[in-house]
């Protein structure tokens, strides 16, 4: 077998570019040829594998490793006179980040990767020669694939652009995010680890900010949306003094930020609104943000009360509100109370929801057991 060893994850450099998807070609070995005068088989084609590796954070050195991204198998060993059954060729395997999902062009899933070491086949070798071949060897599978990156993290920060993400990810974790006051500041996603004194970690993934429009792939669009799928606790985060993108654009308060985010996600994929989410409200260090905060709670009471007291149009609306487990405003640059405070609620939040799920596996099993216990019951 043999390991495409060089790992997927460059040098951190000021001109490494972070991919998340990439396309690449890939062909299972050869079967080698069959030799009739001793009935003899030719070797299998090498496989083609991904395998998911940890240390592998994104696939920006494919191109690298390989200038033409095609992956070949070794062809199978040809049957010969003092070796009847020829050797199966060598496989390839192409390391990959934890998270890839490979998809043909067709859009079918051939396997998700969602743990360290995990191994899917894209590509099968021919058989070798044999009499029912009439000793021909047979190609290889061949096709072209798509790795499509979705990172993994248990908190996943949702907001507009330059609402504080940045600076929270830096407060919270030991990440060194890039932090400017003007809109897409980040551009690819920061990842940080909260460490607890117990030892328990936390992972966050800072993502580029949401613009209107997103979940028709308006701006990053579905670059953005898609990491959102995988992480464990959605965080919202939103500016109290709420957002303009631009000079010419509309000015969006804190609440129609909310809606607006509610709405793009929706739109994208109606499972995310479901996602287990805490609201943050940010900057509250400005001066006025107490008053405005106030002004904030009132009107997202109403708006869970009867959602049409919105002065968005009907069509910027979600169909179903997010139901947020904490609403808590913070000040990420000013206040490590407040910092250290929602730390330690992200962490209650995902406990209740594991909680949850156990629960939820626990009736499930309860269940079936009944059911299988009711059958043989009967019979």
């Amino acid at each position: 077998m043999v390991y495409i060893s060089c790992p997927l994850l460059a040098p951190k450099t000021a001109h490494r570019r972070w991919i998340d998807s990439l396309r690449i070609y890939i062909r299972g070995g050869h079967g080698g040829t069959g030799l009739p005068g001793v009935n003899g088989v030719g070797g299998a084609g090498g496989n083609v594998f991904v395998k998911a590796v940890e240390e592998v954070k994104d696939l920006s050195q494919v191109r690298k490793i390989n200038s033409k991204q095609r992956y070949v198998a070794e062809a199978g060993e040809n049957s010969i006179k003092t070796k009847c059954m020829g050797s199966s060729g060598s496989d390839v395997v192409i390391r990959s980040p934890v998270g890839v999902s490979v998809v043909t062009d067709q859009g079918e899933v051939i396997g998700d990767l969602v743990k360290d070491q995990d191994l899917v086949m894209v590509a099968r070798g021919g058989p070798g020669g044999s009499k029912a071949t009439e000793y021909m060897g047979l190609g290889g599978q061949a096709r072209s694939v798509k790795l499509d990156l979705k990172l993994i993290a248990d908190v996943g920060f949702v907001g507009f652009p330059n609402a504080g993400k940045s600076t929270l990810l830096k407060a919270i974790s030991r990440a060194k995010p890039k932090i400017a006051s003007y809109p897409f500041t980040t551009i690819q996603p920061n990842l940080g680890i909260v460490q607890f004194d117990d030892l328990r970690r936390m992972s966050l993934a800072d993502l580029p900010g949401l613009i209107e429009g997103a979940s028709y792939n308006v701006g990053m669009g579905h670059k953005f949306l898609k990491h959102v799928e995988r992480t464990r606790l959605l965080l919202f985060v939103v500016d109290v003094n709420g957002f303009q993108f631009k000079v010419d654009s509309p000015h969006r308060s804190a609440i129609d930020t909310v809606l607006l985010l509610n709405r793009e996600l929706e739109l994208y994929k109606e499972e995310l609104v479901s996602k287990p989410a805490v609201l943050i409200i940010t900057k509250m260090d400005c001066k006025g943000s107490e008053d405005q905060f106030k002004t904030f709670k009132a009107e997202y009471e109403q708006v869970v009360e009867n959602i049409k007291t919105s002065v968005l149009p009907e069509d910027s609306l979600p169909g179903q509100l997010i139901q947020f487990d904490e609403i808590i405003p913070i000040s990420a640059k000013h206040s490590p109370k407040t910092v250290e405070f929602l730390k330690h609620r992200l962490r209650h939040w995902m406990d209740v929801q594991e909680v949850k799920k156990t629960e939820e596996k626990v009736e499930q099993l309860s269940s079936k057991v009944a059911a299988v216990q009711s059958q043989d019951t009967v019979y």
